[in-house]
């Protein structure tokens, strides 16, 4: 709901939302806070199976494999398996098996963990060395990083190999008297070195993640949902991949921002100009709100 905020479905939201097989989850801010689970996650969870619908947790950060995520998710008391993961590092699997078939030797900024994600499907880990030359190049965010690999990854990226990020987000969020430098930084150190960008960027607000979601459950766009607390990767991401986007307001945008980019987006189109940012296609106050709405429209 972008022009008001309440729970009364409009007959065509009622429609929108009735079409929903399946929901992209957000992690932090949308089910659990930190390190702490929202109280009416797992009732949401519930109800979503009850209902019918499928779920995926997706996530930016891929310095965890899919094992490590779905371990922090037991550890809050969540039920998962590995088809209800979806992270960063998975996008660039799919994605480079899709694009280069026959790439198989992989040179990675990434930690042991993604590096671990990327050998179980079948990929091999280049040495930093000149002589062993990759099919692709792959740059994640890395807090393991040390310089001869960065700058082993400048001189594949200047010899022209296939070059993927996984995610285009500066700095990690952090509560440390630190600075996280994130895969987006990592890019703008290579590209000022060597002049070159990645083939693509992953990660919200790209479609991919959403778009391997729906090739991998048979799904349309408008029958997946992506549910998360902020316009500029979440509902950005399913604007750009033709999906349902549902802000939560439990995490990071407040409503006044919500409205805000509403507004900002209705004067653009009267004026025939592009909006930075789109407004979601539903707001709520979190997702138990969510999944009252998702029950209503199959009512």
């Amino acid at each position: 709901m972008t022009d008001n905020y309440n729970k009364t479905l409009t007959p065509e939201q009622r429609a929108k939302l009735a079409a929903v097989k399946h929901v992209a989850l957000d992690m932090d801010g949308t089910i659990y806070l930190g390190n702490n689970i929202f109280p009416y996650t797992l009732d949401f969870l519930d109800r979503l199976t009850k209902a019918g619908i499928g779920y995926s947790f997706l996530t930016n950060n891929p310095t965890k494999s899919v094992a490590d995520y779905l371990k922090k998710l037991a550890g809050m008391g969540i039920e998962a398996g590995e088809d209800n993961m979806y992270t960063t590092s998975l996008a660039a699997i799919d994605y480079i098996k899709r694009t280069w078939p026959g790439a198989k030797r992989l040179f990675m900024l990434g930690t042991p963990s993604m590096i671990s994600q990327f050998e179980k499907a079948g990929f091999e880990s280049c040495a930093d060395s000149a002589d062993d030359r990759p099919d692709v190049l792959v740059v994640a965010f890395d807090p393991t990083l040390v310089y001869t690999r960065l700058c082993r990854a400048s001189w594949w990226a200047s010899q022209g190999i296939p070059y993927v990020a996984t995610n285009p987000d500066r700095v990690c969020p952090t509560d440390q008297p630190t600075v996280l430098v994130d895969c987006g930084s990592l890019q703008k150190c290579i590209e000022h070195a060597t002049g070159r960008r990645p083939d693509i960027v992953l990660g919200k607000p790209d479609p991919t993640m959403l778009d391997g979601i729906r090739l991998r459950h048979g799904l349309q766009p408008q029958e997946i949902l992506m549910a998360g607390d902020r316009i500029y990767t979440d509902t950005a991401m399913a604007h750009n991949a033709s999906a349902v986007g549902c802000l939560v307001l439990s995490g990071e945008t407040t409503l006044e921002t919500a409205l805000q980019v509403a507004a900002d987006e209705k004067a653009h189109k009267a004026a025939g100009t592009t909006p930075e940012f789109y407004a979601p296609d539903f707001i709520v106050r979190d997702i138990a709100e969510l999944g009252d709405l998702l029950i209503q429209s199959r009512n």
